[in-house]
């Protein structure tokens, strides 16, 4: 961390760091996972679902500029290779195109992990003080909450 005068601690801002990065890495292989199932959906459902992935997606896109960003801002790279999120992500990629249904559940299973991970953050987040970064995190636990809760009520019977 070089310069770094915006009243967070480098301890705090390396714990941060390091959390957002696990966010950024979730959020990243959640995006190109709906941007797949986006390319690859079929059956009855193709065109909400199809519309509602790149929904999805487009919002992701600026999601991760965003944590990633935030990352810079306090003082730290932020990672930006698939290797990198490899390591780092908690969200399970699978082989072959899975059914609608199963697009539709696993995607829930992406935005609540994103979720839990951004939660995760919140501790640190608070003994620095640090608004910025709980600024975004409330952002994104709001919107993936919501968009679990939609695919929740999508699988409902």
């Amino acid at each position: 961390m070089t310069n770094l005068n915006i009243g967070l601690q480098e301890n705090h801002a390396t714990k941060i760091a390091d959390g957002l990065s696990h966010l950024l890495a979730d959020s990243y292989t959640l995006y190109l996972k709906t941007h797949n199932y986006h390319w690859n959906v079929t059956g009855p459902m193709f065109t909400t679902l199809h519309q509602m992935f790149e929904d999805h997606y487009t919002e992701m896109a600026t999601a991760v500029d965003d944590i990633a960003e935030r990352i810079r801002i306090i003082g730290h790279p932020a990672p930006g290779s698939y290797k990198q999120f490899s390591k780092l992500t908690s969200i399970e990629e699978e082989d072959g195109i899975p059914s609608a249904h199963s697009m539709i559940s696993n995607l829930l299973k992406g935005h609540e992990t994103v979720v839990r991970t951004a939660k995760s953050i919140l501790p640190a987040v608070d003994e620095a003080n640090d608004e910025g970064t709980l600024a975004l995190l409330s952002s994104r636990i709001e919107l993936h909450e919501k968009t679990a809760w939609m695919l929740r009520s999508m699988l409902a019977e």
